[in-house]
């Protein structure tokens, strides 16, 4: 009887010979990017005459996506473990409004940076403390918080807006450009990067992925699956966080309706990007990808002139699709 053995790279031993498996190439992990190119090149036909493969079209895309860019890296974290936030459009508004008020309060810029930030990392500890310790759903947990927050937001400053003229605050985190770059794009490729390495580089990573692939065998082999979940969702809060901070600098000030609907494209970008919403499959770069191919669907709509009534429309078919299409999806 011949003896048979396997490696990491793809070959079979059957006795004293080695039979290489050939990786199959599989469309569906980069439908992303051929629907990014499909979008940018009919736009770029069908809208010429409105300007908007212009130079400053183009980066006003960046400047719109940013937000949902920074917090969809974190919620590629949160799916891959099998959850989901659907509270980060609230947080990125309370936390607008908090550092606003300690920037109108005296503060200075890091102390409205750290309450700000403060605020996302606070709820996103109460999401995972109530998911990890009470056993509570993530879905409700978030879709309770998301409610929660967003009241709050309404309520402390009675819905009105909280105007911020630090002039430095407003450069670093939103209106700023460094010569034709702007500087949100800038924050985008920096968290890019430190999210790519953390999901791919790191063991943080490889449990995250393992968590959402098989929680049970993830449990049996070491891996702390509660502390993973906890960390992914202070992770969540705390991006989120950021991301008003941005939305704060770019409009000169803190609102509550900022990031409202913002969960909607969030979750849509990280799926399309080729996330498994079923956990154990995440990719940052994808995300980034479908943040801006949502980002880049809305403007080509708005010059089309339709309405937000039918954007809003637009982003749920693209998760439908995303599901549809999506690996995971299709495998089970």
């Amino acid at each position: 009887m011949q003896s048979k053995d396997s490696n990491l790279n793809g070959t079979v031993a059957v006795g004293s010979h080695t039979v290489s498996r050939k990786k199959t190439f599989d469309w569906r992990n980069y439908i992303v990017y051929f629907a990014f190119i499909g979008v940018i090149i009919y736009f770029s036909v069908t809208l010429h005459d409105q300007g908007f493969v212009s130079t400053d079209n183009l980066l006003n895309i960046i400047r719109q996506t940013a937000m949902i860019s920074l917090m969809g890296l974190a919620m590629t974290f949160v799916i891959s473990t099998g959850e989901i936030d659907l509270s980060v459009g609230s947080i990125a508004a309370l936390s607008s409004l908090t550092a606003a008020l300690a920037l109108q309060a005296g503060y200075g810029m890091i102390g409205g940076v750290a309450v700000g930030l403060g605020t996302g990392l606070l709820v996103g500890l109460v999401n995972g403390l109530l998911l990890t310790k009470l056993g509570i759903p993530s879905f409700l947990v978030t879709l309770a918080t998301l409610g929660t927050v967003g009241g709050l937001a309404m309520w402390i400053t009675d819905t009105a807006p909280v105007p911020i003229v630090d002039a430095t605050f407003n450069f670093v985190f939103g209106s700023g450009d460094i010569g034709p770059i702007p500087i949100l794009l800038i924050w985008t490729i920096v968290a890019t990067i430190i999210a790519h390495l953390l999901l791919r580089k790191t063991s943080f990573g490889r449990q995250t992925l393992a968590t959402g692939g098989n929680e049970s065998a993830a449990r049996f082999s070491g891996v702390n699956t509660q502390r993973i979940k906890l960390l992914v969702f202070l992770g969540s809060g705390f991006m989120a966080g950021f991301a008003g901070l941005l939305y704060a600098g770019r409009m000169h000030a803190g609102r509550f309706t900022f990031g409202q609907g913002d969960e909607l494209s969030v979750i849509a970008a990280v799926i399309l990007g080729g996330t498994s919403l079923f956990g154990g499959v995440g990719t940052v770069i994808g995300t980034v990808i479908g943040s801006l191919m949502i980002g880049t669907i809305n403007n080509g709509l708005i010059i089309m002139g339709l309405d937000v009534s039918q954007q809003m429309m637009i982003k749920g078919l693209i998760i439908i699709l995303a599901v549809a299409f999506g690996r995971k999806a299709i495998k089970r």
